[in-house]
């Protein structure tokens, strides 16, 4: 079945309109029509080749929401008309140890992307969100019950949310704990909303001044300039764990010395470049560990998700037509966006 869709045929190339082949629905398949889909910092990545083996035609985008326009004959857990979502997976190997756990982005033989990764579909790789529709098998396919107007602002949770749940959850922050939430962006400001859902106490890290009121408005107790010395050492030995939403290289010194005895500093970003190496004392004479987090499994998006229509949290978004997705990326690259972008997908018709 074609569909429209937005993507680029090669890395030095602008994104484009374009036609592309869905599956029809098989057994287990769900087939949706895709309403809203977050940009992703790694939508840029991929489709720009700044991270290794993207395949062309490509059409990122793995924050999607929509509705449910066919199920396949075995599918149970969904119907025609139902509000739903698809993160950062489509499929995964189900049957290792990790999988058997719910844990499918660890998956040993490794999960498939929404985008960018083998399939036996037309063109041979993977398609994201950036399109009118997708059709994914149900096992990857999460219920919303967000109300509708805020269907737009939920999308950005299929990654943003999870990858930020996830860690706040394994590492049990709730109330008793203090918590620090570094870079305050697309990740960051997700980070502070849900880790003060949680009961925790919330201290956001920045760079930058002119952010100190928006974290505050995001729910975090208190805000420190990370480059103000005497703000941060002001905190040192005082945290159960910091999460660290940056992704660009950065000494993590400065963090590990904020961690009590036994505390953890969580990186969730990739960066372009190696971090230097941490003073490896620091961590050694107060039990310190240095950790990472890699999105979240199936069963654990739909609690986040749960969650956060329990809560009321939601992205803080800007919409863009489909159109615009070159200039996003252009602002993105500059931290111009409070905090993600989301497409409008009625937009591409």
């Amino acid at each position: 079945m074609l569909t429209k869709a937005y993507g680029a045929h090669a890395a030095d190339q602008p994104i484009v309109a374009m036609d592309i082949e869905r599956r029809e629905p098989g057994p287990h398949d769900v087939a949706i029509d895709i309403a809203f889909c977050g940009v992703c910092h790694s939508d840029l990545h991929t489709v720009r080749s700044e991270w290794a083996g993207t395949l062309y035609p490509c059409v990122p985008g793995h924050e999607i929401v929509g509705r449910v326009r066919a199920v396949g004959p075995d599918v149970t857990k969904f119907k025609v008309g139902d509000t739903v979502g698809v993160g950062c997976m489509v499929d995964s190997c189900q049957h290792c140890a990790p999988c058997a756990e719910g844990l499918e982005q660890y998956c040993e033989t490794g999960f498939a992307g929404t985008y960018n990764s083998p399939t036996p579909d037309a063109p041979g790789h993977t398609l994201g969100g950036y399109a009118q529709s997708i059709t994914v098998d149900d096992k990857f396919v999460l219920k919303i019950s967000h109300p509708q107007d805020q269907l737009a602002a939920v999308a950005p949770l299929l990654c943003a949310g999870i990858t930020t749940y996830s860690p706040l959850r394994h590492w049990n922050v709730g109330p008793g704990k203090k918590v620090g939430i570094v870079g305050i962006g697309g990740l960051g400001h997700m980070g502070v909303k849900l880790a003060h859902a949680m009961g925790a106490h919330v201290v956001a890290f920045t760079t930058s001044e002119s952010k100190r009121q928006d974290a505050l408005d995001l729910g975090a107790d208190e805000v420190v300039v990370s480059r103000n010395r005497d703000e941060m050492k002001a905190h040192t030995g005082s945290f159960d764990f910091i999460l660290n939403t940056v992704a660009a290289s950065h000494n993590l010194d400065a963090f590990t010395a904020l961690l009590k005895r036994d505390g953890t500093l969580c990186l969730v970003g990739v960066p372009e470049h190696p971090h230097p190496t941490p003073n490896i004392a620091a961590l050694i004479f107060k039990r310190r560990a240095i950790a990472g987090s890699l999105i979240g499994g199936i069963a654990e998006t739909q609690e986040m998700l749960d969650f956060c229509a329990e809560k009321g949290i939601v992205a803080d978004i800007e919409m863009i037509a489909a159109d615009e997705i070159d200039a996003a990326y252009e602002r993105m690259q500059k931290s111009d966006v409070k905090y993600r972008f989301v497409i409008d997908n009625a937009t591409m018709g």
